[in-house]
């Protein structure tokens, strides 16, 4: 069984650290034998969440879509920088709305459940974004994601990739390898259950 692996940056800002983690990450897991998609948040825009507008005019549909997305993949792995050493508030605003399916076509969906989740940060300071990484984990183990104990921090952003993406330092690019190799395992204990 070939793990199927959904990748994305919690920003879309031109030249992202996050969306260079991606990337990487993407390449990584690649590189294991996972079969990848990446993606950029860019691509689904959604409202801020509401339960007004969710009561008059249900789910948005970039909201299902992701959540179609997320639940055909095994396993996710985010990319997220960080916001005042918490979760960057598109990223916060894509989980909540995708945490709020509840149905596909009158079936039961809940599109987090069950999914194995690996974190992954990156910012231009000494921490390396790994501040919002324990408030990350802890909303997605709300919304009833699996998250692996592994993660990667990237810090030094600015100056941590090479020109073919990948990461320049040895140590963080074995932290991302050691990653990517848990977040498969989990996702190949899964499909064989």
């Amino acid at each position: 069984m070939i793990p199927k692996i959904l990748v994305f940056p919690g920003s879309n800002r031109s030249g992202a650290f996050s969306a260079a983690l991606a990337a990487a990450a993407a390449y990584e897991l690649a590189q294991q034998g996972a079969d990848v998609t990446r993606i950029s948040l860019s691509d689904y825009p959604l409202p801020i969440v509401d339960e007004d507008l969710k009561a008059q005019s249900g789910i948005p549909d970039n909201a299902m879509k992701l959540g179609r997305l997320i639940a055909a993949h095994h396993g996710v792995f985010m990319c997220c920088p960080e916001y005042n050493a918490s979760i960057p508030p598109l990223l916060k605003n894509m989980i909540d709305w995708v945490s709020l399916i509840s149905k596909d076509d009158d079936r039961p969906f809940k599109p987090w459940s069950g999914r194995y989740v690996a974190l992954g940060s990156s910012s231009n300071g000494k921490f390396g974004g790994i501040r919002c990484l324990n408030h990350v984990r802890t909303v997605m183990m709300n919304v009833g994601t699996q998250i692996i104990s592994e993660q990667c921090s990237v810090s030094g952003a600015a100056e941590a990739f090479e020109a073919d993406g990948r990461l320049k330092d040895e140590r963080t690019q074995a932290m991302l390898a050691k990653t990517c190799n848990a977040l498969i395992a989990h996702c190949m204990m899964m499909s064989g259950r």
